[in-house]
């Protein structure tokens, strides 16, 4: 940690520098190097705590079961109520049979949102390339299982019996480039919501130590603190709520697949 002379020299200088982007650095976590896709990195160890923290939670607490439950064993029992009727609600009882799937990716994002708030922590969801293996994942799987269950039928999703005959085509042109754009925006609105608020959380961060190399700071100081307070409240929010719209988006992709004349 820098002393009160070292920040005064510092910004004495040329200013306090800062790297809003900085913590979203991937880094091998032994050594330096190039990464490969063996490589240990900061990345796969918040991706393998948030694995042992779903099992800890729902392994764990549901390992001794009870007429009156513990409050681990709630916690999971609430969450898997959560999701299991989103999935019927959305996609109806036949959708249910793929429930683990939607709970895996519900879990992964949630844990990961959650773990990134921690002071030092790394939040891989802030990457494109995480969000961009699920939200394709997911494209690929929907639409593979469109076509399994409905063959060339499947292709009806993008024909609109209602709509007027002369307008049938523009509407289907439509219908398709946006079915094709739906993991494009599946993957970045998660990624770019996260990375957002944990840029702006570090950009208000740079000015609290403001009060140690000038007066202005006792002006400063406080309101970034307050700020930082209020930003990581919402963080809070937005970590569930991303990992709730990934998870319902992905019902309603199901859903087509499943009843694409709906």
């Amino acid at each position: 940690m820098k002393r009160k002379t070292d920040v005064a020299a510092e910004a004495h200088e040329g200013g306090l520098s800062f790297h809003p982007l900085q913590q979203f650095e991937v880094h091998p976590l032994f050594g330096e190097g190039p990464i490969h896709w063996y490589t240990i990195t900061n990345a796969t160890v918040w991706l393998l705590l948030a694995a042992l923290a779903v099992i800890f939670i729902f392994g764990f607490g549901s390992a001794g079961r009870k007429l009156v439950p513990s409050r681990l064993q709630s916690i999971g029992e609430m969450g898997y109520d959560f999701v299991h009727n989103m999935v019927v609600d959305v996609t109806g009882e036949d959708g249910a049979k793929y429930f683990p799937m939607i709970m895996t990716l519900f879990l992964t994002i949630v844990f990961s949102n959650m773990l990134g708030l921690l002071p030092g922590s790394f939040s891989p969801t802030s990457h494109i390339a995480v969000t961009a293996v699920m939200g394709v994942g997911v494209f690929l799987f929907v639409t593979l299982l469109g076509f399994w269950k409905h063959g060339l039928h499947f292709l009806g999703l993008f024909w609109m019996k209602d709509a007027p005959l002369i307008l049938r085509p523009i509407i289907a042109l439509i219908e398709l480039i946006s079915y094709f754009v739906r993991p494009v925006s599946h993957s970045i609105r998660l990624a770019g919501n996260i990375m957002a608020g944990h840029a702006v959380m570090k950009v208000f961060a740079a000015f609290a130590p403001m009060i140690l190399i000038s007066g202005i700071g006792v002006l400063v100081t406080p309101v970034s603190v307050l700020a930082i307070t209020a930003i990581y409240a919402l963080e809070v929010l937005v970590a569930f709520i991303q990992a709730y719209v990934f998870t319902i988006l992905t019902c309603v992709y199901l859903k087509d697949a499943l009843h694409p004349g709906h």
